[in-house]
């Protein structure tokens, strides 16, 4: 009921015929007469092992369908007591993240629900871009701060974990929590009402019979958003001995369309575009999730360019993420997958060198080079260009629109500079 990466493993009984493995299990030591003891014991051990492997095969039934499974669902009594919940609080803030997009075909009725409900709302993870890039209820920045000026939190499909600071951030706050794990219901904290059940579900269902508005509370936070947006504004027009990422995102985001699906695979260079980049619509923004799992974004961006074959699928690589899979540009030019990419290239793995250069005084291990990542498509029969200043980074992007609507997959590589944006940003 809770979709999620899984390893399955395959030995080699399931993967090869049962005549070929005892062959390679057994047949040898039977034409070899043993030497000695040893031998003999080896031999007998080797034997018993293949017979045991396919001992019992016919009791084994294969299922060509799907085994069940079961969502928990919420009750009306959950519907209820979040009600009265929200109707006592002033400043309820909702922060809805991947666990609430379990049921993508829902995204509509779940944005539609959110705005019924006028309650502030971040979006994390999967559920960036839910509500377009400028709806009045989203905020982007300081979310910690609106944390604890808040009354109320409500967690849909968002557990308590390094990104809330294990529940430290909520302190001793009244919040509701819907998940469809029961681990992730009640990881580093309990709430204060827990609901077992799916949060697209759930939100939808409380929409029916709760409306409100906040004005006064919006207005504080989107005073908050905005201060912090002057911010990053100031820090976009430092001079950081090569393109400073900020301003590349700021200039990046107008030239995107709504038909525009993100994937993001990196470390500093892609949680630098999350504060500045506007994923426009649901299902438009992919990322390596909870665990930073570097290495997806090829395989997202595959996926996401069958999906929406009609759609620009930009992959935001870092510049050590890309070397997990840029390779795939071969596939993307013989399947006829016209992705981009913009590699941030600054030489260096920037968030582990963020923190392990201070901490421990040492480079070791994360610096790179300025390579040349373009020629790796262009090895393939894709396009590419290197970029070192803004102007011509407005240019490889009208490039690289052009040429991947035509069906050619390209590559920006981008020169950056390295900033103190992200200082001390580490999670432990």
């Amino acid at each position: 009921g809770v979709p999620g990466p899984v390893f399955v493993e395959c030995p080699i009984d399931t993967l090869y015929g049962e005549e070929m493995v005892r062959e390679w299990y057994g047949a040898k030591s039977k034409d070899v007469p043993p030497k000695d003891f040893k031998d003999k014991v080896i031999q007998w051990y080797i034997n018993r092992h293949a017979a045991n492997i396919f001992e019992g095969k016919e009791n084994i039934h294969f299922h060509d369908h799907p085994l069940p499974y079961s969502i928990p669902e919420h009750r009306d009594f959950h519907l209820t007591a979040v009600q009265k919940k929200i109707q006592s609080a002033k400043n309820p803030l909702m922060i809805i993240g991947s666990g609430a997009m379990m049921q993508p075909g829902k995204s509509v009725a779940l944005a539609q629900a959110v705005n019924r409900l006028g309650i502030p709302v971040y979006l994390s993870g999967m559920a960036r871009g839910l509500l377009g890039s400028a709806h009045p209820l989203l905020m982007r920045h300081k979310r910690k701060e609106a944390i604890k000026s808040a009354d109320l939190i409500i967690l849909a499909g968002v557990p308590n974990d390094f990104r809330l600071d294990y529940g430290n951030h909520i302190g001793h706050r009244p919040f509701i929590s819907v998940n469809r794990s029961r681990e992730d219901l009640f990881k580093n904290k309990r709430p204060t009402l827990p609901v077992l059940a799916d949060p697209c579900d759930f939100l939808i269902a409380l929409a029916e019979r709760q409306h409100g508005l906040y004005q006064n509370w919006l207005e504080q936070l989107r005073r908050n958003d905005q201060q912090r947006e002057a911010n990053i504004d100031e820090q976009a027009s430092e001079e950081v001995g090569g393109m400073n990422p900020l301003k590349l995102f700021r200039t990046l985001d107008p030239l995107l369309s709504e038909q525009t699906v993100l994937v993001a695979d990196g470390g500093d260079f892609v949680a630098t575009s999350s504060y500045t980049l506007s994923a426009c619509a649901p299902l438009s923004w992919l990322d390596p999730g909870v665990f930073g799992t570097l290495g997806v974004g090829a395989g997202f961006a595959i996926g996401a360019k069958l999906v929406y074959p009609e759609k620009d699928v930009w992959i935001i690589y870092g510049d050590g993420s890309a070397g997990y899979s840029l390779m795939e540009y071969d596939t993307f030019v013989r399947h006829q997958l016209p992705v981009i990419s913009l590699i941030g290239n600054d030489a260096c793995w920037a968030q582990i060198a963020r923190d392990q250069v201070d901490f421990l005084n040492s480079d070791c291990a994360v610096m790179l080079q300025h390579s040349d990542y373009e020629m790796i498509g262009q090895a393939f029969g894709a396009k590419g260009e290197k970029v070192r200043d803004i102007d011509a980074f407005k240019d490889a992007v009208k490039n690289a629109l052009e040429q991947s609507r035509a069906g050619t997959p390209y590559i920006i590589n981008a020169v950056i500079g390295r900033t103190g944006f992200r200082k001390g940003s580490i999670s432990v």
